[in-house]
C-alpha cells in the first residue's frame, strides 16, 4: 500500500503575538510526527486587525491582567523561553512588526528554508532577550543568527521596499481574512477540500482530530529553544 498523501497546514502569523510563539514551535515540532504539509505564511496582523474589526486584547483591562500570567504559564508548558519585555505595549504597538514581516517576507521568496530560523530569531529577539526587531541592523543580526550569510541578508534587506515583499505580504493578508482570520496565529487544515480554519495555540487536540493525527502533547523533546 502507498503512503497517505500529506494534508497541507498553513500558519498564517505575525512575530508581534507571544501565542503564536507557542503555536509556530508546536507545529514545527509535529512536521515529524504528524502526516502533514506545514507551509509558514507570515501576514501582517495589523491589517488583519483592520480588516476584521478587532481589537488587541490587551486593550482590554480584565484581559490584559490575564495575558500577563497566561503566557508565563504557556511559556512553561510548551517550553517556550518566552519572557515578557519591559514594555510589551512599545514592542506590539508603538513599534510593531512590519518591517520584520516584510523582512522575513523577503527571506521566505529568496531562501524558504531560511523561514522558520529567521522567524523564531524574531521571537528570540523581541520576546526573549527584548531587543529591537525595527532597525535595519536588528534585521541584520536576525538574519546572521538564524543561520543566513552576509551577502543573503543584504539582499533581503534591499527588498524589503520592493512591490514584490509588499505585495506577498498583503496576498497573505487578505488570504487570512478569506479564510475568516481575525488574529494570530491562524492555522488552515486543508482536509477533504475544504479549509478547516484553527485559531490560537490551545486547539491543538481538535487539529489533529481534523487530521486524523494522535495529539502528544507539546513535544518539549523537540523543541530547538530551550529554556
Amino acid at each position: 500500500m502507498g503512503s497517505r498523501a500529506k494534508k497541507t497546514v498553513e500558519l498564517f502569523y505575525d512575530v508581534v503575538s507571544p501565542y503564536t510563539w507557542f503555536a509556530f514551535e508546536v507545529l514545527t515540532r509535529y512536521k515529524t510526527k504528524w502526516n502533514m504539509d506545514l507551509k509558514l505564511k507570515p501576514f501582517f496582523l495589523g491589517g488583519v486587525m483592520k480588516g476584521s474589526d478587532n481589537k488587541p486584547p490587551a486593550t482590554v483591562p480584565n484581559k490584559a491582567r490575564y495575558l500577563d500570567k497566561d503566557v508565563k504559564r504557556c511559556a512553561q508548558y510548551f517550553q517556550v523561553p518566552l519572557n515578557l519585555p519591559k514594555n510589551p505595549a512599545e514592542v506590539m504597538f508603538i513599534k510593531g512588526t512590519l518591517t520584520a514581516q516584510r523582512f522575513l517576507t523577503a527571506v521566505d521568496i529568496m531562501n524558504q528554508e531560511k523561514t522558520e530560523s529567521v522567524s523564531r530569531e524574531f521571537w528570540m529577539r523581541a520576546w526573549n532577550r527584548d531587543e529591537d526587531i525595527t532597525e535595519m541592523e536588528s534585521l541584520r543580526q536576525v538574519g546572521l543568527k538564524a543561520g543566513m550569510n552576509e551577502a543573503e541578508v543584504q539582499k533581503c534587506l534591499q527588498k524589503i521596499t520592493d512591490p514584490e515583499v509588499k505585495d506577498r505580504l498583503k496576498k497573505y493578508t487578505d488570504e487570512a481574512l478569506r479564510h475568516g482570520a481575525f488574529g494570530s496565529p491562524t492555522i488552515i487544515a486543508h482536509v477533504n477540500n475544504q479549509p478547516e480554519m484553527v485559531f490560537g495555540s490551545d486547539r491543538f487536540p481538535i487539529l489533529a482530530t481534523l487530521l486524523g493525527e494522535k495529539w502528544e502533547g507539546p513535544l518539549t523533546e523537540l523543541s530547538k529553544c530551550k529554556l
